[in-house]
């Protein structure tokens, strides 16, 4: 697993009411980042396309959590989950983070993440060191857990995003 560095331990706040939308290739090599998504990254364009999305990746986040991730989207079906990523600088940001295949003429031809701001009980969960007398989650980082965002259906409901 690839670890970048620096790394600090700064929170980078998520620009209000901002999305970020990156595309890849299929091995993941970023074709496309948005205005939005340069800005909070911290690298430049020509620093993020050709190189792969994992320059962001925090080493917080525990390998097995992008296992899922690939195994899930390589699968044709959506991710979504809380992910910290890290900025160039070293300091992190939290994303909600839906992950979905790009498909044209019935091929998958890449990805596409659209990452929104996580709410601060969603960051929490997502941080928090598990419970001494709990079963550990399948993807538990040594300083916490990854959250897995639900499926959004119509008797499950996004959670409104004020915090």
């Amino acid at each position: 697993m690839k670890i970048n560095t620096p790394v600090s331990g700064t929170e980078y706040p998520f620009p209000k009411g901002e999305t970020l939308v990156a595309k890849t290739d299929l091995q993941g090599s970023i074709t496309y980042a948005n205005d939005v998504f340069i800005e909070v990254s911290g690298f430049s364009l020509k620093e993020l396309v050709g190189n792969n999305h994992n320059l962001v990746r925090h080493p917080d986040m525990p390998p097995e959590a992008f296992a899922d991730l690939w195994a899930t989207i390589q699968a044709g079906r959506p991710w979504r989950g809380i992910i910290k990523n890290r900025r160039k600088n070293g300091d992190f940001y939290w994303v909600k983070a839906l992950i979905v295949a790009v498909r044209e003429r019935d091929q998958t031809i890449g990805y596409m993440s659209v990452l929104s701001t996580a709410t601060a009980a969603e960051k929490a969960a997502a941080a928090a060191p598990p419970a001494a007398d709990a079963t550990p989650a399948p993807h538990t980082p040594p300083t916490g857990k990854v959250v897995k965002a639900p499926e959004t259906t119509e008797e499950n409901p996004p959670p409104s995003t004020d915090e």
